[in-house]
């Protein structure tokens, strides 16, 4: 089937995401500058072993949850949602009746709920129709609530001995801890699916063009729907990520993950109004703002000075974005 007409900006943006392009080098860059910056305000901290493990494990949960998130802003969407669905799929796949069904029945569970709010969400953005802002605002803020009132409040700490197994050292394969080996599978498995198949073109196409795309045969609103069903079992598989590497699920979980997310892939040359998008680029948002936060913990400045660095840094990647598309 012939590409919809009006999309050349959007399959520019897919062959983008095959190759190396100049914000992703800016993006490496940016990572060497902060290793230097670490290596010279912390030189007997920052660049160990340990320190290296912790910043790409801390990158993994969020990452996951990242690389669903490029999907739905690709096809024109966005999700608030993403934090929120990844508190409740922790809390239900740690309540004692799931922990009873061992490692498989946590993952499953969690995914599971990950796939069930992002049904929800598709269901109404794609077929309501809802604004997927409003969609997502109204999913943040009822996934949370339920997630506090299945807990009650309370962590729910993890039992199971085989999940527990997961974060200690011994399972590290070559050095690497298994979460880390997680999301370079599904990172890798995201850029083959962005870049390399039909569901990818589609999601290009529909965000660049939807009316176009729905012109030449694609069916749009189901496109959407399998969308928001991607970022929900991301959002399932990061909240299993994150009971490893917490032990334990509460409803705080995955709190401001949907500012991470988002941040990361706009920096990383995702575009807001959908269209064009990189799961590298993406992957190297997150790596630079784990670092950065990693920096900020090490130097022990402020929380609230890191929000507001976060937020500098969105705007600096918007404005440049803008100002490349008006160009």
């Amino acid at each position: 089937m012939p590409p919809p007409a009006g999309t050349g900006s959007g399959l520019r943006g897919l062959l983008a995401g095959s190759r190396l392009d100049g914000r992703q080098l800016s993006l490496i860059g940016v990572l060497l500058v902060l290793a230097a910056i670490g290596a010279f305000t912390k030189p007997d901290d920052f660049l160990t072993g340990d320190n290296l493990q912790l910043i790409l494990t801390q990158a993994s949960v969020v990452g996951v949850v990242t690389v669903g998130v490029t999907f739905v802003i690709i096809g024109g969407g966005i999700d608030l949602s993403v934090g929120s669905m990844v508190a409740l799929a922790s809390v239900w796949a740690t309540t004692v009746a799931t922990q009873d069904l061992g490692l498989g029945g946590m993952l499953l569970c969690s995914v599971l709920v990950g796939l069930g709010a992002g049904l929800v969400n598709g269901l109404l953005i794609a077929y309501g129709p809802m604004v997927p802002f409003i969609a997502t605002l109204a999913m943040m803020a009822s996934a949370r609530g339920l997630a506090l009132q299945i807990s009650g409040g309370e962590t729910q700490v993890v039992t199971v001995d085989a999940v527990l197994r997961l974060g200690v050292p011994e399972s590290y394969v070559l050095g690497v801890p298994p979460l880390v080996l997680i999301f370079l599978a599904v990172a890798v498995l995201g850029w083959l699916v962005l870049n390399r198949t039909t569901f990818g073109r589609r999601t290009v196409a529909t965000g660049g063009n939807p009316e176009a795309s729905r012109l030449a045969g694609i069916a749009v609103k189901r496109q959407r729907l399998l969308l928001y069903l991607l970022s929900g079992l991301c959002c399932g598989i990061a909240a299993f990520m994150l009971v490893v590497l917490t032990g334990s699920g509460q409803s705080t979980n995955g709190n401001l993950y949907e500012l991470d997310a988002i941040a990361a892939a706009i920096i990383g040359g995702t575009l807001l109004s959908g269209g064009r998008g990189s799961i590298l680029g993406s992957v190297l948002g997150v790596l630079v703002f784990t670092t950065i936060t990693n920096l900020f913990a090490l130097n022990n400045l402020q929380t609230d000075v890191q929000q507001i660095a976060k937020g500098a840094i969105i705007v600096a990647a918007v404005l440049v974005q803008k100002g490349r598309n008006s160009q």
